[in-house]
């Protein structure tokens, strides 16, 4: 466990980061079911792999014993974020996602990257 965590955060699934993360995974599940089954390899497999990638790494970096494995691990898990925004815009250039599924999708990211910036701020902050 990270050094010098709140007394309230006891595991990884008390970060509201990994909730948010975890949400994200379950969002992007169901808005890749819609799209077309020529895809099921390429851009859904990616969007999916990097949607679980985010959850995983805050989840994995929080077990690391140093707050500088649980920042890099972190900062990995913000660049997948960043990488499933930049593939939702393309499925939304190819009208994949539109409407609601979108602004779900987008409330969530934002929610994500506001949150993890806050996280990374934190354990920047804090001495090994």
């Amino acid at each position: 466990m990270v050094e010098e965590s709140p007394p309230n955060i006891r595991t990884y699934r008390d970060l509201v980061a990994w909730q948010i993360g975890m949400d994200l995974a379950e969002v992007t599940y169901r808005i890749t079911d819609s799209f077309t089954k020529d895809e099921r390899f390429g851009l859904v497999s990616q969007m999916r792999r990097a949607a679980v990638s985010i959850p995983a790494n805050i989840a994995e970096g929080f077990g690391r014993a140093r707050n500088t494995e649980f920042r890099r691990f972190l900062e990995i898990a913000r660049g997948s974020l960043f990488e499933m925004q930049t593939q939702a815009e393309l499925a939304r250039r190819l009208g994949w996602i539109t409407g609601d599924p979108l602004k779900q999708f987008r409330d969530v990211t934002h929610r994500l990257d506001a949150v993890l910036g806050g996280l990374l701020h934190s354990v920047k902050a804090r001495k090994e």
